[in-house]
């Protein structure tokens, strides 16, 4: 009886053991509950802001922490186990593809989502509001002695899309500086009269955020050169001018969720890509990538 007991004692503490270890490696948010981690890129923080807002609005039980950062920070976090989603500027290349191909036995599911824009952004009393992109690009490689100010200086999306669209890889000139954030790289503009700033269009673009409206009495919004323009048109950065290509700035917000069940981040990434996430795109004033929402005229008969 005893020796029974003993083998019994043992086999339950052998199961408790493999039970416990097991739940530690399980997932237990579902589509509409738990908590996730995820990183953002800094340039989006006020739009991804609200959709999560809007998103735990939807699902009570569901919680989203957002740690927001540089685009090179967020990848980086992307290969460790506590964040299983990143918002970024781009997917993923065919190198890293093949890398999560062979440690995950499945490539993330991502696509982008909106597209927004690098603002040019100059004091309120600044000289110069008009540049070509021959401009933009003497100033950042240092052939032009104008300070400008990015949201960092190596490692953020804005960064990376700049030198590689305009300086076609080269390197940025001493002239340009680097402030710790988006929101630093307004007030560095707004108490520097001959500066400009490069930022992105979530944090200046928004005519129904108080704050953003606020910001805009110190600096205002430049005009960049329209490429496909006939008349040698310019534009500044707007939901319209993206979605015609008028902006020449123009880039794309993706998610990429390293996910392939129902849980939560892919839940997350649905309700952005649905009608209501795209709609609070279109209410920040970036362009939605996933629906066209159009006005149609029609006229209506009615009988007298």
């Amino acid at each position: 009886m005893k020796q029974c007991f003993a083998w019994f004692a043992l086999v339950t503490c052998i199961c408790s053991c493999s039970t416990s270890g097991t739940k530690k490696n399980i997932s237990t948010d579902t589509f509409e509950s738990g908590k996730i981690n995820i990183s953002v890129d800094e340039s989006f923080k006020p739009v991804i802001e609200e959709q999560i807002k809007v998103f735990e609005s939807t699902y009570p039980k569901a919680k989203i922490v957002a740690s927001y950062k540089s685009e090179v920070a967020c990848f980086k976090d992307l290969q460790g186990d506590s964040t299983r989603m990143i918002m970024v500027a781009r997917g993923l290349n065919e190198n890293e593809e093949l890398y999560y191909k062979n440690t995950l036995k499945f490539v993330p599911n991502y696509t982008d989502v909106a597209y927004d824009a690098i603002a040019v952004i100059v004091n309120k009393n600044g000289s110069d509001s008009v540049f070509t992109l021959t401009n933009l690009r003497d100033i950042l490689s240092g052939k032009r002695n104008v300070t400008a100010v990015m949201d960092g200086k190596n490692a953020t999306s804005t960064v990376r899309y700049l030198q590689d669209s305009l300086l076609k890889g080269n390197a940025f000139g001493a002239n340009v500086v680097a402030a710790k954030n988006s929101e630093d790289v307004i007030n560095i503009v707004a108490k520097t009269e001959n500066a400009i700033g490069l930022i992105g269009m979530s944090w200046v673009g928004d005519k129904y955020d108080e704050k953003q409206q606020a910001q805009l009495k110190t600096i205002k919004l430049a005009l960049v050169e329209c490429t496909i323009c006939k008349d040698g048109e310019f534009a500044k950065p707007s939901q319209a001018t993206i979605t015609y290509l008028q902006y020449p700035l123009a880039r794309p917000l993706y998610y990429i969720v390293k996910e392939n069940t129902t849980q939560l981040g892919l839940s997350f990434a649905n309700f952005m890509s649905g009608e209501r996430g795209q709609l609070i795109f279109r209410r920040a004033f970036l362009a939605p990538a996933k629906i066209s929402f159009k006005k149609r005229s029609s006229n209506i008969k009615t009988d007298d």
